[in-house]
């Protein structure tokens, strides 16, 4: 796919699905915005990349910040083409009536609000260009309880829900949103998981999780348009159908 004059900007892109998306992007021609908190390891990544990719710390927690990184995205890039919804966390994991009020609220402020701001902010300037594609990075745990997760099954449930709503109320205006279920990936939040030992998914074996190439590669596949078909709705690639179309093996 070729992306030439594109911009996308990346959350969470200092490491995991993130990083690979900046890379993958930036190979089809894309220009890049990483967005994390750690502005190290973005710095890093856009200097990889070279002059199309631009470094841009922030903490999506908070919408100012998210408001000023997508102002800063159209300063250096010139526009905002495509929003990847990509942080999020997972720690601390645990059973409900041992939870952190505080530690599980920080949760839901960048799984679920941090969606929210990025839309909020990405959208006005899309809207006003005549359209663009919000991917947000979500989960099977959208639409199931699981053990130990009940800030992470909530946060991607809710952040699911965010997806139907821009495609509710912008699909017409040429707001295309979809969400991207990858399945279980090999990235640190997977170590994460493995340490607590709580459930199922924390005795997965490390081969059974999908490269963070893939869910990467399926997201560029998304902005074409034989992924229309998805609109406000959840791409998963746990469907070979989908490995298929996104060439992946």
């Amino acid at each position: 796919m070729d992306l030439a004059g594109k911009t996308v900007l990346i959350t969470g892109a200092s490491r995991g699905i993130g990083a690979e998306a900046a890379r993958i992007f930036a190979g089809a021609g894309a220009k890049v915005a990483l967005v994390a908190r750690g502005a190290d390891a973005i710095a890093e990544i856009a200097g990889d990349i070279g002059a199309q990719a631009v470094a841009i710390p922030c903490d999506i927690a908070r919408y100012w910040e998210m408001e000023q990184a997508v102002a800063n995205c159209i300063k250096a890039h010139g526009s905002l083409d495509i929003l990847i919804n990509n942080a999020g966390v997972i720690e601390p994991i645990s059973h409900m009536a041992e939870a952190d009020p505080v530690s599980w609220g920080e949760v839901i402020d960048i799984n679920l609000k941090g969606v929210f701001h990025g839309m909020r902010a990405a959208l006005p300037v899309m809207l006003a260009q005549g359209g663009g594609s919000i991917l947000t990075i979500g989960s099977g745990a959208a639409h199931g309880p699981v053990e130990g997760w009940s800030h992470y099954c909530s946060s991607k449930a809710g952040a699911l829900m965010l997806t139907r709503m821009a495609d509710k109320e912008y699909r017409d205006q040429g707001i295309r949103a979809i969400s991207l279920s990858p399945g279980t990936v090999a990235t640190q939040m997977q170590r994460e998981i493995k340490a607590s030992g709580i459930n199922p998914v924390s005795q997965l074996d490390w081969s059974d999780h999908v490269p963070p190439e893939w869910p990467a590669k399926a997201l560029l596949w998304m902005c074409g348009a034989e992924a229309d078909g998805y609109l406000g709705d959840e791409v998963s690639l746990r469907d070979e159908g989908i490995r298929a179309k996104v060439g992946l093996a």
